[in-house]
């Protein structure tokens, strides 16, 4: 299992994977749209983030929870690598 600070965490999850801070005190998973709480009184909403969020040690995981949005994964890496070779390309040929 793999731990990680905020920033790096939001570099690593998935669509579709859930990240969990030690004894499952924060949880939020990745959705096609954004970063939400599924917990709490916080459940179900956009995570903002907060200075707080920083000092905390995060582990991604998958669970059934998760299972709809592993569908779409695929989809959507495809299409961001797609745009980030474009952006390239358009940034090389503009040299």
């Amino acid at each position: 299992m793999e731990w990680y600070m905020f920033g790096p965490m939001i570099s690593r999850i998935r669509v579709g994977q859930k990240a969990s801070t030690p004894g499952y005190s924060r949880t939020v998973i990745r959705r096609p749209d954004g970063l939400y709480w599924t917990d709490g009184g916080q459940a179900g909403k956009i995570v903002e983030i907060r200075d707080y969020l920083f000092s905390d040690i995060w582990t991604i995981y998958e669970d059934e929870e998760c299972e709809p949005w592993i569908r779409v994964r695929e989809q959507m890496e495809r299409r961001e690598q797609e745009m980030i070779i474009n952006q390239y390309e358009d940034f090389t040929n503009n040299d």
